[in-house]
């Protein structure tokens, strides 16, 4: 497969750019009325763009190479839903208000891009030099199943342990006007300071998954690296557009399970049996469609349910 050139990382950044300025327009100074249709709207150009760089891909490095990428970015942004409910719990924990959360969203993605363009790199040149970590990264995968499958984990959220801990020896300002505060001649960390702690550890955690899972799409650097960008930078929009559907979702972990394990399959199988990229794609798009149907059609029969 063709290498990317210097022009195409050029490109992707400067799409990267133009998304995020647009973003930032259509969600600049929004009301409660009107944040869930503008929070829709840039979610949809996040996905247009993703969409559009696909086809960028497909016609200018490979056909294949496009497949992956829109199996990888259709992958990691399926997996980012439940990055986004455990980003909702910590805003509960830590009662911060919605409009203060697009702030901490927006740096705590910022340090994820960074975060995860070093594992990606670091995964590829891994797999390259030691096939054997393929078993490693695919048993993470099904570990990873496992945990989305056992609902008390989303039901029964507890405190971080690092936050008690730190609660004990370091005193928290209440107030939301900035990461820290100046209480009593001392500057102490604010509550938006330990929800952005918390939401940097918890994509920690979840790009210990997440990067497995793409690249168990493609080794290539460039696909893999675009693809869950892409993917990242598109969670603070689309965050807000789950806030209102989550509850209609409540079984929507079992298909995210259902996607990890697909991907840990792959994985395995691969020495035997090559998934092609786009039947990689047809089967995620599958799972989710099919758990969001049960999820809707159930929540509406028992609504007591989502209570």
């Amino acid at each position: 497969m063709p290498n990317a050139q210097p022009i195409d990382w050029i490109v992707f950044h400067a799409l990267l750019l133009i998304l995020l300025a647009l973003e930032v327009l259509l969600l600049h100074k929004t009301t409660p009325e009107s944040a869930p249709k503008r929070s829709y709207a840039a979610t949809a150009l996040w996905i247009l763009g993703a969409a559009g760089f696909g086809a960028y891909v497909y016609l200018r490095l490979h056909p294949q190479l496009g497949q992956e990428f829109l199996a990888g970015y259709a992958l990691e942004e399926s997996l980012s839903i439940d990055n986004l409910f455990v980003f909702l719990l910590i805003f509960k924990s830590f009662r911060i208000v919605p409009d203060k959360q697009r702030r901490v969203l927006f740096f705590g993605i910022l340090g994820a891009v960074v975060m995860r363009a070093g594992f990606i790199f670091a995964g590829v040149v891994i797999l390259e030099k030691f096939d054997w970590v393929t078993y490693i990264f695919a048993v993470v995968l099904l570990i990873a199943a496992v945990r989305l499958v056992m609902p008390e984990d989303h039901v029964h959220p507890k405190k971080p342990k690092w936050q008690m801990w730190l609660e004990k020896r370091q005193p928290i300002s209440l107030s939301q006007d900035s990461f820290t505060a100046v209480e009593n001649g001392r500057r102490i960390p604010t509550v938006l300071a330990l929800a952005l702690v918390g939401i940097a550890f918890a994509d920690f955690v979840f790009a210990l998954d997440s990067i497995p899972a793409v690249l168990s799409i493609t080794r290539h650097t460039f696909i893999a690296y675009t693809s869950n960008i892409l993917a990242v930078m598109g969670l603070r929009s689309l965050f807000f557009v789950l806030t209102h559907a989550l509850e209609k979702l409540a079984y929507l972990h079992f298909g995210l399970a259902a996607v990890l394990a697909f991907a840990a399959a792959k994985m395995l199988a691969a020495p035997w049996y090559e998934v092609t990229p786009l039947v990689s794609l047809v089967v995620i798009f599958a799972i989710l469609a099919v758990t969001i149907v049960v999820s809707l059609i159930l929540q509406r029969n028992c609504p007591e349910t989502t209570a």
